[in-house]
């Protein structure tokens, strides 16, 4: 069948309800969530996903930051998709197929949505893809706790969440809301992600602890969450995402795409335990 180029429908509020059905093919979805942009989430959910794949596991990545879309540019992919029937064509880098709003609104232009479309919008790239047989679904989820996150969580049976933060107290303060939040609405926590943990000095060699230490390890023993390691801030992880040759294409050796794969495994492990739990149900209260 011929393929075409992709149009997003949007459906009216009426049309938008969708049971909570397993995705075709997908065996496990896991969101990675964070209380506030800037803490690194979308480098963590790239890296994983090419170390999961790296790893023989099937896996796509859905960019589900309608506002802020960057997975196009870290996976060093900018083409369009298509739509072959019904279904939209997933675009694949380093193994790993891909979704994204940037692939369709490419450029700076702006998406000025209401939550109904972005809804709507969520449920396509969820359900309309044709993602195949997938063992990991992973889903970089925008800051915050908005529609977005309740679109998916309404509508998906969601394996569990990962919450991203840095050391300082500024974002751990916004990462007890994700991890709340997550638990509240019955999503398992796989666990906690402290991301720039610290700066190893390259001409020192000291340990520089730039946003405080050891705040995630803590806030996840307080929750009684699982802490899925650290993860250092290093210039090469910064240019590797700018470039669209995330650090994680180097393999499990390598030392800076190294503990990308010890996240990824800490994850697999996680899933396991939590892949027996039923998917949450959700009322939301006018």
């Amino acid at each position: 069948m011929q393929s075409v180029p992709l149009r997003l429908k949007y459906m009216s509020p009426g049309q938008q309800a969708q049971p909570k059905l397993p995705i075709a093919g997908v065996k496990n979805l896991i969101a990675v969530g964070s209380g506030k942009g800037g803490v690194g989430k979308t480098t963590v959910s790239v890296n994983i996903a090419i170390a999961l794949a790296h790893l023989g596991y099937n896996t796509g990545l859905l960019d589900a930051d309608v506002y802020g879309p960057n997975v196009p540019l870290m996976m060093g992919t900018s083409s369009t998709p298509t739509a072959i029937g019904e279904r939209i064509q997933p675009l694949e880098n380093y193994g790993v197929r891909l979704m994204s709003m940037g692939f369709l609104n490419p450029g700076d232009k702006p998406l000025v949505w209401r939550g109904p479309m972005l809804h709507s919008v969520i449920q396509q790239f969820i359900r309309g893809v044709d993602w195949g047989e997938l063992d990991y679904l992973i889903i970089d989820l925008p800051p915050g706790t908005g529609d977005v996150q309740l679109s998916l969580i309404q509508t998906a049976p969601v394996t569990g969440a990962i919450v991203v933060t840095t050391p300082s107290a500024v974002s751990l303060e916004d990462a007890r809301k994700a991890v709340l939040m997550f638990q509240q609405v019955k999503v398992p926590v796989l666990g906690m992600v402290e991301n720039m943990s610290y700066l190893q000095c390259p001409h020192c060699d000291e340990r520089i602890d730039v946003f405080s230490n050891g705040g995630g390890k803590r806030t996840a023993d307080a929750m009684a969450i699982h802490f899925l390691g650290a993860l250092p801030l290093d210039p090469h992880v910064r240019i590797g995402g700018d470039t669209g040759h995330p650090v994680a294409t180097a393999g499990p050796e390598d030392p800076r795409g190294g503990p990308f794969y010890t996240l990824a495994e800490a994850v697999i492990e996680q899933a396991k335990k939590a892949s027996g739990i039923a998917g949450p149900t959700m009322t939301v209260s006018d």
